[in-house]
């Protein structure tokens, strides 16, 4: 798994419109470890390698339907009501 490799720490990760889901803390086995500072809920969140798509430059692409964990990417959104 080439793209295992090529996952570096504090990397950005978005979805497949391009939009911030997390950043990453580390590589686990065959998962992303998001930094907590991303999520909402102050956790770690993972990701798995297989939702990956693409890396282009310092950003991770998922694939388009990735499930996604819940608060990710939305602590420093702003949001219009």
């Amino acid at each position: 798994m080439f793209e295992k490799l090529r996952i570096k720490e504090h990397m950005e990760v978005a979805n497949s419109e391009g939009l911030h889901v997390g950043t990453v803390d580390e590589v686990k086995d065959d998962a992303i470890k998001l930094t907590k500072s991303d999520s909402s809920d102050d956790m770690h969140h993972f990701l798995s390698l297989d939702v990956v798509d693409k890396i282009d430059d310092n950003r991770i692409y998922l694939k388009e339907g990735a499930r996604i964990p819940e608060g990710l990417g939305n602590k420093a959104a702003v949001v219009d009501a």
